[in-house]
């Protein structure tokens, strides 16, 4: 049977299942990636089952979120983080090192093997022949341990690319343009894979750009071959040794097909507060601006900033406009320093930020109140950027820098220049920043706790009886973002739950943290909201928190893949309308009754819930596998290890 790249990656790696899309599958996980946002609840994890050292081949934490030493809160953490990659053998990245995803494309990344990270877009590694998917943090503490992956066995799009990308247009208006066409729900269920000979013409990190923003496609995972393109990439950081030759069959097929064909693509914007909300840049050119921002995972390579840095050489940005530029990796902050573009940028009037992800997470760099900020970053949800109420758009390097220029939204095409032309270093360094482990064990090693470190709380398992309230109605497209926020209000509280808790739907309801403590107090709560919920981060925090409010059930017409799975690991019960249209019979302030719920979500897939004081019953559905039944059962998946354990 011919097969395409992503068939190969997992049928190398299957340890259970079948390649059937809908079917639940179990992988072999390779290498597995941390952040400092989510890490140190997986090192916690690991210290509760007692690991003695990473099973992967590679495993690596990241210090790359909350870089801002406000206090001694972040601090701490960078010292734990430190301590525990020495206890448990994996590579530890230090603080101004540069975000997760390229800083691994760099140094680690392995065509033809498996990444499961704790971050969303740890697909971005897929640019280099892997199956590279985000996990919530338990999920990749399991992996870690030498547990397979669980998911279900997504359909495979094929993406045709022909053509070649026009001046002004960059590999971030390709992913616009598929955000354009099929929305932040397109992905979900589905790998990405791109093919065709317009892939002659993206390099290694243009497609890094594209496989980075399949998580706002809700992708499982986003598909590159290993060619040519990859070989050259290896060879300049000195790994040419790990590349290998791995492309699809020559007429092998897809489940869904697409063609997007480059040389017709123009430049693209996604508007507040969604990125799917994409338009040409020219409906909105002349729009003023406060902000505009280069960087991040979605645009972390050497030319997206040599670019913007050739664009406003000798120039000044527009006096009002503040032009941020956020370097990805300190390898990458070099080459820039030693090739005259960083002294072009800070010339034009530029405001230069360590290497990290900064303001993408809303860690620093949050725009003025009522303010238009162009980003190169990956989302615009509401709230991310750190300001309340701001205005966010998505746009490629070539159009923040047209428009900090000029200080309105600008279509690059549109300057006075001709495109700028500038060339790789063949040869990157290694700075020594990412620690190896140690060769000898470390397993006697005491981890370094701060003062906000604490436990992960015990959670009893859900009841057969209860009735709960329902504490809020949400609509579509709830995010992560929304559920918890981030920025560097909220972040350093990651390894404290009683106080992360606090923060939790503030952005949606205020009300909410006082409401769900009186609720836990009389038996807990539930959760109701439309489609695509819980889409964006991995951070399992947003199931975490409101587990440890006392919520018991989320009913809506939809999950994101991730949070689903959050949900699950948490002993929170995911159901889904069966009738979309009984959403609008749950009102404000409604009960729901659940009986005899064990038997029911052992043996149905659809059953009957009531509303209290009503003669309202709703029809829910759940696609639990066995597994995840009796996850749930047990009040999550800590509680299902250490009883698999003592069995």
């Amino acid at each position: 049977m011919k097969k395409n790249v992503s068939q190969k990656l997992i049928e190398k790696h299957l340890v259970s299942g079948e390649m059937t899309p809908g079917e639940e599958i179990g992988l072999k996980i390779d290498q597995t990636l941390t952040q400092d946002a989510t890490g140190t609840m997986v090192m916690l994890e690991l210290e509760a089952m007692e690991l003695d050292k990473a099973k992967t081949e590679a495993s690596a934490q990241y210090v790359d979120h909350n870089l801002i030493q406000e206090d001694f809160r972040n601090a701490d953490d960078h010292l734990f983080l430190r301590s525990a990659a020495q206890k448990f053998g994996i590579y530890y990245s230090r603080p101004g090192n540069g975000v997760s995803h390229p800083v691994h494309m760099q140094r680690l990344a392995k065509p033809g093997q498996t990444l499961l990270g704790s971050d969303s877009h740890t697909c971005a590694n897929g640019c280099m022949g892997m199956l590279a998917m985000g996990a919530g943090g338990i999920d990749v503490a399991m992996a870690i341990a030498g547990e397979p992956y669980y998911i279900k066995m997504p359909q495979v799009m094929g993406v045709k690319l022909t053509g070649k990308i026009p001046d002004w247009v960059s590999a971030k208006d390709v992913i616009l343009e598929m955000l354009r066409r099929h929305s932040v729900k397109g992905g979900v269920g589905k790998i990405i894979e791109y093919y065709g000979p317009g892939l002659d013409s993206l390099s290694a990190m243009d497609r890094h750009v594209i496989a980075n923003m399949g998580a706002e496609l809700g992708a499982t995972a986003t598909v590159f071959p290993s060619d040519r393109v990859i070989k050259s990439f290896l060879k300049q950081q000195g790994r040419a040794n790990d590349w290998m030759d791995l492309k699809a069959d020559r007429g092998a097929d897809y489940d869904l097909h697409e063609e997007l064909d480059l040389s017709e693509i123009e430049p693209l914007i996604a508007k507040p507060s969604s990125p799917d909300n994409v338009v040409p840049v020219k409906e909105l050119a002349g729009d003023p601006i406060y902000q505009s921002y280069i960087g991040s995972s979605a645009n972390p390579g050497y030319r997206d900033f040599a670019i913007a840095s050739e664009i406003v050489k000798g120039k000044q940005v527009a006096p009002g406009t503040s032009f941020d530029i956020n370097p990805t990796s300190r390898q990458l902050l070099e080459q820039l320093v030693e090739n005259g573009h960083i002294a072009n940028l800070l010339s034009s009037g530029a405001r230069m930020h360590q290497a990290g992800c900064n303001g993408c997470i809303g860690m620093g760099q949050a725009p003025a109140t009522g303010k238009n900020s162009l980003r190169t970053t990956p989302r615009n949800f509401p709230g991310r950027s750190g300001t309340k109420e701001d205005s966010v758009f998505l746009c490629s390097p070539e159009t923040a820098a047209a428009s900090a220029l000029h200080g309105v939204i600008t279509d690059p095409r549109t300057l006075d220049i001709r495109y700028p032309k500038m060339k790789e270093p063949t040869n990157f360094s290694d700075n020594g920043m990412l620690e190896a482990p140690p060769e000898k064990s470390a397993k006697e090693l005491t981890l370094e706790k701060g003062p906000n470190i604490t436990t992960i709380p015990d959670f009893t398992p859900i009841e057969n009886n209860f009735e709960v309230p329902v504490l809020l109605k949400m609509g579509d497209n709830i995010s992560t973002d929304e559920i918890l926020a981030g920025g560097s209000r909220v972040l350093p509280y990651r390894s404290n739950i009683q106080k992360i808790s606090t923060f939790a739907f503030e952005i949606v309801d205020d009300n909410y943290y006082e409401n769900a403590m009186k609720a836990r107090d009389d038996g807990g709560h539930a959760l109701v909201a439309g489609v695509n919920y819980g889409q964006g981060s991995s951070r399992e925090h947003a199931a975490l928190a409101p587990r440890y409010l006392g919520l018991k059930v989320v009913l809506v017409k939809d999950f994101a893949r991730i949070h689903l799975q959050n949900l699950i690991n948490f002993g929170i019960l995911p159901l889904r309308f069966s009738d979309e249209n009984d959403y609008k019979k749950i009102k404000d302030g409604a009960v729901l009754q659940f009986e005899n719920i064990h038997e029911k979500i052992k043996k149905h897939h659809t059953f009957d819930i009531s509303v209290k004081d009503s003669k309202e019953t709703i029809s829910v559905q759940h696609d639990l596998t066995s597994r995840h039944v009796d996850i749930i059962l047990q009040g999550g998946v800590i509680n299902w290890i250490k009883n698999k354990s003592t069995n």
